[in-house]
C-alpha cells in the first residue's frame, strides 16, 4: 500500500497542487475493496476573480467548502446528471480547488467495468464525470478528508511525473467564460495521455 498524501500537500497554491497531482493515485474503498487509478489530468480553479471558478459568486452553501481547510473533497452535481470530484487547496479562507479530470484505472477493474458497462476500457475514466461514475463518487463524499486512509476516499503518493511529461492547455468546457480566464493554461495533462486523446479524436473524426 502506498503512502497517503498528507493534508500539508494540499496546503499550497492551487496551480502547484494541480500539477503535482499528476501521477498520484486516487483510491476509493467500496465494500472493503480498493478501486483506484493514476491521475493523468487536472484543472485548477482559483479564487473569486477566476470567472470559471464556482467561487466567482462568492461564498454560498454550495461553495462554502472551497473556503475551508485544504485537503477536503469538493464534490458537486452538474448538468442535472453528473458528479465531479475536486480537491480543496489552501490557504483556508481563499477559495480554490483542483478538478480531477481523468485517471488510468489500476485496481478494482471488475468494479470499474461494472459501473461503466458497455464502454471500452479507454473510456472508463477519461473524463471527470466518467471517473466519478466508475468509482461511485457522489455528493455523500463532499467534505471527505482526502488524507485520511480510514475514509472512503483518499489520495496516495503514486508515481509523480517529470516536467518533461507535463503539458498545459486551457481548461475545458468553459466556452462562455470571458478572457483571460477562458484561455489561461490551467489544465495539466500527462503528455502520453494527451497524445492518446488526440489520436482517438483523429480516428473518430
Amino acid at each position: 500500500m502506498d503512502t497517503t498524501l498528507p493534508q500539508s500537500f494540499y496546503d499550497r497554491p492551487v496551480l502547484h497542487v494541480a500539477r503535482d497531482l499528476l501521477g498520484r493515485r486516487l483510491v476509493r474503498l467500496l465494500n472493503g475493496q480498493r478501486v483506484s487509478g493514476r491521475i493523468v489530468e487536472t484543472e485548477a480553479y482559483r479564487g473569486e476573480e477566476d470567472l470559471a471558478c464556482h467561487a466567482r459568486a462568492g461564498r454560498t452553501p454550495r461553495t462554502a467548502i472551497m473556503y475551508g481547510a485544504p485537503g477536503h473533497a469538493y464534490v458537486y452535481f452538474t448538468y442535472g446528471m453528473h458528479w465531479m470530484l475536486n480537491c480543496v487547496t489552501g490557504p483556508e479562507g481563499f477559495p480554490a480547488a483542483v478538478l480531477i479530470r481523468a485517471i488510468v484505472p489500476q485496481e478494482g477493474l471488475d468494479v470499474i467495468a461494472a459501473h461503466r458497462a458497455g464502454r471500452p476500457r479507454r473510456e472508463w475514466c477519461n473524463g471527470p464525470a466518467k471517473l466519478c461514475q466508475a468509482l461511485n463518487i457522489d455528493g455523500r463524499l463532499n467534505g471527505a478528508a482526502l488524507w485520511n486512509v480510514g475514509s472512503e476516499i483518499w489520495l496516495e503518493a503514486g508515481q509523480p511525473v517529470t516536467e518533461e511529461q507535463v503539458r498545459c492547455t486551457p481548461r475545458i468546457g468553459i466556452h462562455n467564460t470571458p478572457e483571460p480566464w477562458r484561455s489561461i493554461p490551467w489544465r495539466f495533462v500527462v503528455a502520453e495521455q494527451l497524445n492518446l486523446k488526440e489520436k482517438q479524436n483523429e480516428s473518430s473524426g
